[in-house]
């Protein structure tokens, strides 16, 4: 009787650790990569990367949390609940300003479904490492621009000290889109102590939106010559347009629908012309006012194909070029409407069999 519990235990065991390993499969499969080096960063650089995990299964998907093996990395969940085809993120924060050295650290991700009532639960590991050095420092650890004006000039100082061998030196600084420039100052320096000052302006032709981009110090140093830094922001758009994206719904082929976008602006502003690469089939109705705000109805004809439309529509103004608006339409042509026929009397019930082949047409996984 006890040789049978023991052998029923080990079945059990078994059977749960290859439950374990499965679940960590389907996890894993929301992630597209798994690990990331940071390489060589300054003390107190801000150092963070976004591991994305999309949600591919048809159950909503919840990322319940994070947890490090090591205090070098702080983990944290962005966007919990996720629908089908959705996308969240999980932040690794590189703790640059308490750590020096070679530094990994393993994130255990659980997540949890919700299987006909019961909470499913399962994990995944992602992987960091990165060194920090604790002769380069930066003050402050990044470069942020947020909520920048399209068209204003913004500009931000940082301070990089080394503090080590002497004779070391900032020889080049690389990396800089053309909407960026810098200015690099030798502030101060010792027989091992050097200071500089690092400028960093953003031009009055930065383009609207997010951006996130990495400047290279290049050093005499053979060993590590080149340390990043992070630049990031948003410029605010001088003109916007909402709804964005515009959503078209579902056109019968034939048919048209027409919908009304608000273009705005800071200041006064006449829209010279909208454009997109699909004349034939979007029709624009614009005011020829001075103002800042114009409705536009924007009239999509279904005389193409069954299948997705998606079209980016840009508005141009008397702003000039560099202030122009875009937003992107998305519809779907279906099928013309056909005449029904007429109803006959039911002689059999339904094939289950066909009606599940005919409705099983999605490409999303099925599990969990």
């Amino acid at each position: 009787m006890i040789k049978r519990s023991v052998a029923l235990c080990v079945v059990v065991v078994a059977s749960l650790a290859a439950e374990r390993a499965v679940a960590e499969a389907w996890v894993a499969k929301m992630f597209s990569v798994k690990e990331h080096d940071f390489g060589t960063v300054a003390r107190g650089a801000d150092t963070v990367y976004r591991f994305e995990a999309k949600n591919i299964y048809k159950q909503n998907i919840e990322l319940v949390s994070a947890r490090s093996s090591c205090g070098c990395t702080t983990p944290s969940v962005v966007r919990q609940v996720l629908k089908t085809g959705e996308v969240g993120y999980v932040t690794a924060r590189f703790n640059t300003r308490t750590f020096t050295g070679l530094h990994g650290a393993t994130l255990t991700v659980e997540v949890v479904w919700n299987d006909e009532g019961v909470r499913r639960r399962g994990e995944t590991q992602l992987r960091v490492n990165g060194n920090i050095r604790g002769d380069v420092v930066f003050k402050p650890g990044a470069v942020r621009f947020d909520g920048i004006d399209q068209g204003k000039v913004s500009e931000q100082a940082v301070e990089v000290t080394y503090e080590g061998r002497s004779g070391w030196k900032i020889v080049d600084v690389r990396g800089a889109s053309d909407d960026i420039e810098v200015e690099l100052t030798r502030k101060q320096g010792y027989s091992n102590r050097v200071a500089y000052e690092l400028v960093v302006r953003l031009k009055d032709t930065a383009r609207a939106g997010y951006f996130n981009e990495q400047l290279m110090l290049v050093t005499n140093d053979d060993e590590n010559p080149r340390i990043p830094m992070h630049i990031g922001g948003r410029v605010i758009p001088a003109i916007s347009v909402r709804p964005e994206p515009l959503m078209l719904g579902a056109v019968a082929q034939g048919g048209k629908v027409t919908k009304k976008v608000l273009v705005s602006g800071k200041q006064p502003f006449r829209i010279l012309s909208v454009q997109c690469n699909d004349e034939q089939n979007f029709h624009f109705n614009v005011d020829s006012e001075a103002s800042e705000r114009h409705m536009v109805e924007i009239t999509f004809d279904a005389n193409k194909d069954v299948g997705a439309v998606k079209q980016p529509i840009h508005f141009a103004t008397d702003l000039g070029d560099k202030f122009l608006a875009t937003v992107t339409a998305y519809a779907t042509v279906t099928p013309p409407p056909v005449a029904p026929a007429a109803a006959e009397p039911a002689t059999a019930p339904i094939d289950s069999e066909a009606s599940a082949a005919g409705a099983a047409t999605g490409s999303v996984v099925s599990q969990p």
